[in-house]
C-alpha cells in the first residue's frame, strides 16, 4: 500500500519538489514522466546554484508557495533521517503528498508519519529496498536495509599502510600485528586497526568485524576508525588489516569486503601477504593481487609478507624478490623490521 511499485505511481503525484540535490535527487528527477518544479538542499554551498535546470532553494514552505507542487520527494542519504522527518512533517502539514526513500525515511520504522499522512488525507509512499525480490530468490532476507552508517569523507592526517593479501588465512592479521609491535619497539607511535573479530592479540588498538556490516558501510567504518584513532592517539603511522583478497578464486563472496576496507583506508602504501601452497584456499597469485590493488586505489604495493607454513624450503625469499621486484620477508622470523624499513623509506619519499 505504501510502496512505489512503478513509475506510474510517481506520475500520478506530479509535480514534485525534490529534497536532496545529489545522486538520489537527480535519479528521481530523471524518472520518465516525473515533473520537478523545484529543489531543496540543506547544503549552503549548493543553495542558489543550478541543479537539473532549476535553482536550489533552502526553504521548503517558500517553494511550496511559489510552485504548483502536489508532492514532495525526499531523496536524502543515510544519516539524514532527522532532516527527512522534518521535511516530511512540513510537507504533510501543508497538504502535500510525500515520496520518501528507505535511505532517508523508511516507513516501516516510522509508523507515526503514516498516521499523520492519513489524518491529513495525503498520500505517503516509499521507494523500498526491494528486499522482497531477494526473499523470493532465497526464501530469506533482512527485515530492512542493513546500510545504516553515514557516508564519511574523512582523509587521514597520517600515513596509512594497508595489509592486503592473495587469499584468506594468508598472514594479514599476523603481519599487521607484527608491524605494529616492531614500530613500537622502534620508538614510533603506531595505531593498529584490525577488521576482524579475531584481532584479539596485542598491540591491536581496535578490532571490529567489517564483515558484520553492509559492504556499503564498510568504507565509512574504516574511515571512522582511523579518525577515532587519530583524535585519541595522534599516531605517526596507521596499520589497517585487510580481509580476504580482491582476486581469490573459489570464494568470491568476501572480495567486495576487501575492496571496501581498502577504499576506506585510503592507504599511502600496501603490503601484500601470500601463503604459498595454501592447503584450503585458492589464490590467483601475487601478480593478480598487485594489479587489482593498484587499480582499485591510488596506492603502491611496496613489499611482500610470506607465510611459509606450507613451504619446505624456507629460503625462498630471494626467489620471490627476483620474480616480483619487491622486498619479500618471512614476517615471523625477523621480517617485520625489514618490512618496516621499506615502509618508512617509502613514506619519506611521499
Amino acid at each position: 500500500m505504501y510502496f512505489v511499485n512503478s513509475v506510474k505511481d510517481l506520475n500520478d503525484l506530479n509535480p514534485f519538489i525534490i529534497i536532496g540535490c545529489g545522486g538520489g535527487g537527480e535519479k528521481f528527477a530523471n524518472f520518465e514522466g516525473v515533473e520537478a518544479v523545484g529543489f531543496i538542499d540543506d547544503n549552503k554551498e549548493k543553495q542558489g546554484t543550478e541543479f537539473c535546470n532549476k535553482t536550489i532553494y533552502s526553504d521548503l514552505e517558500q517553494l511550496i508557495q511559489e510552485t504548483d507542487a502536489n508532492s514532495v520527494a525526499i531523496m536524502l542519504p543515510i544519516g539524514a533521517e532527522g532532516s527527512a522527518l522534518k521535511y516530511a512533517v512540513q510537507a504533510i502539514n501543508k497538504g502535500k503528498n510525500v515520496v520518501t526513500s528507505f535511505r532517508s525515511l523508511p516507513l516501516s520504522l516510522n509508523p507515526s508519519i503514516i498516521k499523520f499522512a492519513d489524518e491529513k488525507n495525503v498520500v505517503i509512499k516509499e521507494i523500498s529496498p526491494r528486499l522482497d525480490v531477494i526473499r523470493n530468490i532465497f526464501g530469506n532476507a533482512p527485515s530492512w536495509c542493513t546500510e545504516i552508517l553515514p557516508k564519511l569523507k574523512y582523509k587521514p592526517k597520517n600515513p596509512v599502510i594497508f595489509i592486503g593479501g592473495t587469499s584468506q588465512e594468508c598472514g594479514k592479521r599476523t603481519t599487521t600485528r607484527m608491524l605494529g609491535k616492531t614500530a613500537q619497539k622502534a620508538g614510533m607511535n603506531p595505531a593498529i586497526i584490525s577488521t576482524d573479530e579475531m584481532g584479539l592479540e596485542g598491540p591491536v588498538d581496535m578490532n571490529f568485524r567489517a564483515g558484520s556490516l553492509s559492504v556499503m558501510d564498510v568504507a565509512s567504518a574504516v574511515m571512522g576508525a582511523i579518525e577515532y584513532m587519530e583524535e585519541r592517539k595522534d599516531p605517526d603511522i596507521i596499520f589497517v588489516e585487510g580481509q580476504s583478497s580482491l582476486t581469490e578464486q573459489g570464494n568470491p563472496h568476501p572480495r567486495g569486503l576487501s575492496a571496501a576496507i581498502m577504499v576506506g583506508a585510503q592507504p599511502d602504501a600496501t603490503v601484500v601477504c601470500h601463503r604459498p601452497n595454501h592447503p584450503y584456499r585458492h589464490p590467483r597469485g601475487i601478480d593478480y593481487e598487485i594489479k587489482a590493488i593498484e587499480a582499485v586505489e591510488p596506492t603502491k604495493v611496496i613489499g611482500l609478507s610470506l607465510n611459509l607454513r606450507n613451504v619446505e624450503d624456507k629460503n625462498v625469499l630471494m626467489d620471490y624478490e627476483s620474480k616480483y621486484g619487491l622486498p619479500a620477508v618471512d614476517i615471523k622470523n625477523g621480517g617485520a623490521s625489514k618490512l618496516l624499513k621499506v615502509i618508512n623509506d617509502h613514506i619519506r619519499k611521499l
